[in-house]
């Protein structure tokens, strides 16, 4: 049983005719016979009886004429609904953002892909990259910008740009030299993104690194955002760490203090989609447009970021 079968079926029933019906679909009167044919061949029944020049339905055809009349017309409705997709006139953009992603976009992202694409639903999620991660591997969202390191299991990964993160104390005498991870271990620490702890890209590259040293971070205080933590820090409760995107307008009016690591650590941010996935195209231009905004940002006078070798990679993100 076909759509053409179905349709043919149908045109028949509103037409009245054989003869009408090929008239309306464009086709040969011989061809509507053959597809009606075929499928009553395949029904093992008769689907119309002649009455003159007319046809009339028989018991069987009555029966099918509400199902195939559904059955045209959810193909049909399929049809549109990829054509506005792929023209932009539709379908739904899916997409997640790191928490911090205001600090990295010279424009908010939703409102720019809105204005240009308006017929097209937007459900973007910023949240922790962690949780980006599991959402794009699970099918919840299409593909997400995060911070690295993820767990990648079934995901493709595009590094695109990477900002420092800095130690941060309101004890100056604890960001004269830059602190080893044995510093940071013996300091009290206020760190944000509680809900995810050890999950979290930062705190992550953190305890791997203690542990390299048999040490742990074991924080004093944990709150859910940066604001609140360097509230904390600023009461003088612990010391913390955060991109310096994040923080660069914050540390100054509170009295604040930073330091590189004495190793070196970066948030590195990546494209994310799962593997061998081709991205819708509403999806597909929502990442665009991040990938355009995150170079607009680069090139600003206040960027604290620095491009990667691989961000042409990004690129392959579209394909």
């Amino acid at each position: 049983m076909t759509l053409s079968q179905l349709k043919a079926f149908i045109t028949v029933v509103a037409m009245g005719t054989f003869t009408a019906a090929s008239d309306k679909i464009g086709m040969s009167q011989p061809a509507i016979s053959d597809l009606v044919k075929r499928l009553e061949l395949e029904l093992g029944t008769k689907l119309f009886q002649r009455s003159g020049r007319r046809v009339i339905l028989t018991a069987a055809g009555e029966q099918l004429l509400p199902y195939a009349q559904q059955s045209v017309l959810a193909a049909e409705e399929g049809v549109r609904a990829i054509r506005s997709s792929i023209a932009l006139d539709g379908g739904t953009a899916t997409f997640g953002l790191l928490a911090n992603a205001r600090f990295y976009m010279t424009a908010a992202l939703a409102r720019r892909f809105r204005e240009r694409h308006p017929n097209v639903r937007i459900r973007l999620m910023g949240q922790n990259s962690a949780q980006t991660a599991l959402d794009v591997a699970s099918g919840i969202l299409e593909a997400g910008l995060v911070t690295l390191p993820i767990d990648d299991t079934d995901l493709e990964v595009f590094p695109l740009v990477r900002d420092e993160v800095v130690y941060i104390s309101a004890d100056s005498e604890r960001t004269r030299r830059p602190p080893s991870i044995d510093d940071v271990c013996a300091v009290p620490l206020v760190l944000c993104d509680a809900y995810y702890g050890g999950r979290d890209p930062a705190r992550r590259q953190l305890e791997e690194r203690a542990q390299l040293v048999g040490k742990r971070i074991d924080p004093v205080i944990e709150v859910e955002f940066l604001d609140s933590a360097l509230s904390l820090v600023e009461a003088g409760f612990g010391d913390t760490f955060a991109a310096r995107a994040a923080i660069a307008p914050e540390l100054e009016p509170r009295g604040l203090f930073h330091i590189s690591f004495e190793e070196p650590m970066y948030d590195t941010l990546a494209f994310v989609k799962r593997r061998n996935q081709v991205l819708s195209p509403a999806t597909r231009e929502m990442a665009r447009l991040a990938y355009e905004s995150l170079l607009e940002h680069q090139a600003s006078p206040t960027s604290t970021v620095e491009v990667l070798p691989t961000m042409r990679d990004g690129v392959r993100f579209f394909a």
